[in-house]
């Protein structure tokens, strides 16, 4: 796993990374200089973390794989932060988020009966958040077909610490799949990662 901290000028990321036509025509298709920076700071902590240029491809859903074959990859960036998981082996799923808004107004609709939420107002914010990710991070290592967050991701009961070991379920048609899903909170933001 790798986290970058997006602090450069669009100049030096953009002089950390080679970039074939295609890529070049994606960067500047971006009107946002924020997604600009970062989509380049997503190549550079990748060839940070493979030692080598790495190129990234996309499925039909959206999903990001290396075009080499070399590693399994889940992205996510918040504000000012890019993170990366990488796995020879497995399939990887992350999901980044900084703890911006009142999320307890749209919990009604990724929190399912099953799920349950601490009564402590102080820690409401930061277990949604926990929730909402793990179910981002479920998402990506399902790959992203057919999933409802509310009818098909389930979150375990857990105690809030800084950094823990949760239960997620996976139920869909035939599915049921349980994963043990990590998690840190990390100034302002939730991480949440897992393998299969």
């Amino acid at each position: 796993m790798g986290l970058w901290k997006i602090e450069e000028k669009f100049d030096t990321l953009l002089s950390m990374v080679t970039l074939d036509e295609s890529e070049i025509d994606t960067l500047y298709h971006f009107k946002n200089d924020l997604r600009q920076l970062e989509w380049l700071s997503v190549r550079a902590l990748l060839n940070n973390l493979t030692g080598k240029d790495s190129r990234i491809i996309y499925n039909e859903e959206h999903k990001p794989f290396l075009y080499d074959g070399s590693y399994n990859i889940s992205i996510s960036h918040s504000q000012n932060f890019t993170s990366i998981l990488l796995s020879k082996h497995m399939k990887v799923g992350i999901d980044l988020e900084y703890m911006s808004h009142r999320i307890n107004k749209i919990a009604h609709k990724f929190i399912n009966r099953h799920e349950s939420i601490t009564c402590d107002k102080s820690l409401e914010q930061l277990h949604l958040y926990i929730h909402w990710c793990a179910k981002e991070a479920l998402y990506k290592i399902c790959d992203k077909k057919d999933i409802n967050f509310k009818e098909n991701l389930t979150i375990k009961p857990f105690d809030i610490d800084a950094t823990g070991t949760i239960m997620g379920i996976h139920h869909n048609n035939d599915i049921y799949e349980e994963y043990v899903l990590n998690y840190l909170v990390m100034d302002n933001y939730v991480i949440v990662y897992c393998f299969k």
